[in-house]
């Protein structure tokens, strides 16, 4: 087995203990900073991303596989900047205002990050406003909206109307147990995502994988 697929199935049995070694082993054996990222470690959060989709493996596993590439990720993270690596994009997520629930949404963030993209989290409880100023102050390519209570859609709705006069900057995806593709239509926003894996596939759709830096 090669050393990227060692990184790999690290990355997918969430082994944090041995990724490090190998990562420390590949830097070592020279290999491009770039293929050690996209073929190890991003390969590995694809394949766990695919499997979550399809419920064959759950919330555990993606948090330990999330544990796992972000060991491996603070390896060659010194080797990315330097090498001038571009991250696919910026997302900007956060629970809409009303709402604390946020295992959702760390969820996505995790398969974004592990995806390859920068992700700005606003939290939970996130007012209008707060969405307003990430646009205007770190100019996002994309906005998640995320909420868990139904009494929290119309908040969800009103950001997104506000969030209009920002239409050729950005894109909102939106998701969450209530939310459906129905009602994501009706509020104007540019995708729905009923799970963390479709939100990678939605973004990446809506970006179009260019890189924005």
């Amino acid at each position: 087995m090669s050393i990227l697929e060692q990184i790999k199935e690290c990355v997918i049995a969430g082994n944090a203990k041995n990724i490090k070694e190998y990562t420390d082993r590949a830097v070592a054996d020279g290999l491009d900073v770039s293929i050690i990222l996209n073929d190890g470690l991003i390969a590995g959060m694809n394949i766990i991303g695919g499997l979550f989709k399809n419920n064959e493996v759950y919330v555990p596993e993606v948090l330990m596989a999330a544990r796992a590439m972000h060991t491996g990720l603070a390896v060659i993270k010194p080797l990315i900047v330097s090498a001038g690596i571009k991250e696919k994009g910026v997302v900007a997520i956060g629970t809409v205002k009303g709402d604390m629930h946020d295992i959702g949404k760390n969820l996505v963030i995790m398969m974004l990050e592990g995806a390859g993209y920068k992700v700005i989290d606003l939290g939970v409880d996130v007012p209008t406003e707060k969405f307003l100023q990430v646009v205007e102050e770190q100019h996002p390519q994309i906005i998640g909206l995320s909420a868990l209570l139904t009494t929290t859609m119309p908040q969800m709705q009103e950001i997104v109307k506000r969030l209009q006069e920002y239409d050729n900057q950005i894109k909102i995806v939106v998701g969450g147990a209530p939310i459906t593709e129905k009602f994501a239509r009706e509020i104007g926003a540019d995708g729905y995502a009923p799970d963390a894996a479709t939100a990678v596939e939605k973004v990446a759709e809506l970006i179009g994988g260019k890189s924005f830096f």
